[in-house]
């Protein structure tokens, strides 16, 4: 009789721990899931800004006209912050991204040359205001027709124009590496400085919240792989340091 009540007791046990690895099997893939939606990310993130974005295909590029579109080129009259203070966004920006600009003719807007630590690369790149192809260009971190594919064209016409010159959207940067990029989303294309991707794709994400644009189901497998290393990167804001605009004088 011993042996055999030794036996039930073995099954029982074998199935008390199978229940368990069941219980713990569930718990892994709730986590699982959890961590790929993002739905675990903290609060103030981009990992949780990503995690309420829209996922969608891309639309068609159909009606897509950079000037028409998204108005002039470095228009100081948008509604965009730090607009109005007449000095095109294109000077704002080397003037908030360039260190000691050297401003032209003693004028406090138009920047004759500085130095940037550029953020794609990590190389020191010396910016001379004049030069037919300059070495420093100014991206749009969600590059425009981008923007059109994703919710953009449904924008108005002044909140594109906008989006176009939103310090937010814009980043001094290595002039070939911009080119490089063109429109490509963060499924394409990231910066070769492994170091920035991070800053990047947050920069990407607090756009696309701000102006309420999609990403499609690659831009986001590839934004939440980056997110994956730094899950604590904070989503930048107008006020943070390297949005803001620096006050002219």
């Amino acid at each position: 009789m011993r042996p055999r009540a030794r036996t039930h007791t073995c099954s029982a046990l074998s199935v008390l721990s199978l229940l368990l690895l069941a219980a713990l099997a569930g718990c892994s893939s709730e986590e699982d899931e959890k961590h790929r939606s993002g739905s675990d990310a903290k609060p103030g993130t981009a990992r949780a800004a990503l995690a309420e974005l829209p996922v969608k295909a891309a639309a068609s590029k159909e009606g897509y006209d950079r000037a028409k579109s998204f108005g002039p080129a470095w228009s100081d009259k948008t509604d965009a912050p730090g607009s109005g203070n007449k000095c095109d966004t294109r000077n704002d920006i080397l003037r908030r991204d360039l260190k000691d600009p050297v401003f032209d003719g003693g004028k406090k807007c138009v920047i004759a040359s500085g130095t940037l630590a550029d953020p794609y690369t990590g190389r020191t790149i010396s910016f001379q205001r004049g030069n037919r192809s300059s070495p420093v260009d100014i991206d749009h971190a969600v590059a425009l027709s981008a923007a059109w594919r994703t919710g953009a064209q449904q924008l108005t016409q002044g909140k594109r124009e906008a989006l176009a010159n939103d310090p937010l959207n814009l980043i001094a940067a290595d002039g070939p590496a911009n080119r490089a990029k063109g429109d490509k989303d963060a499924a394409a294309w990231l910066p070769p400085n492994k170091a920035y991707a991070c800053p990047y794709v947050a920069r990407q994400i607090a756009v696309k919240k701000e102006y309420k644009l999609w990403v499609t189901a690659e831009e986001g497998a590839a934004m939440r792989k980056v997110l994956d290393t730094c899950p604590a990167h904070r989503l930048p804001a107008e006020s943070s340091p390297e949005v803001a605009l620096k006050p002219q004088g």
